[in-house]
């Protein structure tokens, strides 16, 4: 294991609570716990974007407001749902947020996961032409970005423009070279691992997955994993690529711990559960345990062993001085009986 980093999902509810009441309070805790997280020694801030929900929604300004008040941590999303994309104008933004960051963006993109509404991304503009799905609508927005972010040129310039241009045809701007090799893709099953690796995208995996083994999600994400690599080295990629699984994994360092996370149920197990109307999926178990216990608990989890990041999964409302203890105590008294650094 190379690295790890935190993942948000950046709830918010008016709740009393709640330390995370307003979407205002979302946005800026995030970027607070990206400096924390960047303080303490962790090495990535990852968000996750849900739409039509009290949750991180627009990720590009929180991008660069981190990569602003930072100077060296990764900062991504897990994931983009790509059916809500349009892909030049989502080049446009993540060029701009990663020339920001200085080239620290790793943007996870997917396909999505099961929404507040229905179809949202109609809403948004977006329908699947006939004979594709809205899975595939999302591959194909993908396809689009990937082709856009090489930075070669498609547009052709007007012959009268308002501004002078560089000659040949011209591309969306700004461009950040490099950012098309930090692109990851969301996979939820061993199928679009594969198309990942073929298309040249790191691979991320969640707390969940589809079931299609039967066996526990660790050993079903270090299949996917292996997969994926497969994949890419048929695909004949020259650099190495990179995978991460995320965990809820919570050290039991003092009595707010235990009041919060300690249930006391150490045979815990992953769950099983419909992931929208027919597709069967497993869903990860959270870890919850004095130091040493985890660290004998993680050294058997396959898929945490074959990927080179974690993601600590965090709960943002219970504040950012809260968080940054969790994720301290995972790095100082956790990751190093893992291996980590």
């Amino acid at each position: 294991m190379k690295k790890i980093g935190f993942l948000s999902f950046g709830h918010w509810t008016p709740s009393p609570q709640s330390q995370t009441r307003t979407a205002a309070d979302a946005l800026l805790q995030s970027i607070d716990l990206a400096v924390a997280a960047e303080e303490l020694g962790a090495d990535g801030a990852y968000f996750r974007v849900h739409h039509f929900a009290r949750q991180l929604g627009s990720p590009f300004p929180l991008l660069a407001a981190c990569g602003a008040r930072t100077k060296r941590i990764e900062i991504g999303t897990a994931v983009i749902d790509m059916r809500y994309e349009n892909p030049l104008y989502m080049a446009e933004d993540a060029g701009a947020a990663d020339l920001i960051a200085g080239g620290r963006l790793q943007l996870g993109i997917s396909r999505g996961s099961p929404e507040q509404v229905i179809d949202g991304w109609r809403h948004f503009g977006y329908a699947p032409p006939e004979g594709m799905t809205d899975a595939d609508m999302a591959r194909r927005h993908t396809e689009v970005f990937l082709e856009v972010l090489r930075g070669e040129g498609f547009a052709r310039p007007n012959p009268r423009p308002m501004f002078s241009n560089p000659p040949g045809l011209l591309r969306v701007e700004p461009y950040s070279a490099g950012l098309r090799e930090r692109i990851w893709w969301g996979a939820g099953s061993n199928a679009t691992a594969a198309w990942a690796g073929k298309l040249g995208m790191n691979m991320q995996s969640s707390t969940l997955k589809n079931d299609e083994s039967g066996r526990p999600l660790h050993i079903q994400q270090a299949e996917q994993i292996r997969t994926f690599r497969e994949a890419w080295k048929e695909a004949g990629h020259k650099r190495e690529p990179r995978t991460s699984v995320s965990r809820s994994i919570f050290a039991l360092m003092n009595d707010r711990d235990r009041a919060y996370f300690g249930s006391g149920d150490d045979d815990a197990e992953d769950q099983i559960g419909m992931l929208g109307d027919n597709t069967r999926a497993v869903f990860g178990r959270s870890y919850a345990a004095e130091p040493d216990v985890l660290i004998e608990q993680l050294k058997k989890d396959e898929a945490i062993a074959e990927a080179d990041t974690l993601l600590l999964t965090v709960p943002n409302q219970l504040g950012v001085d809260y968080n940054a203890h969790v994720i301290e105590a995972i790095l100082k008294h956790v990751a190093p009986g893992l291996g980590w650094r």
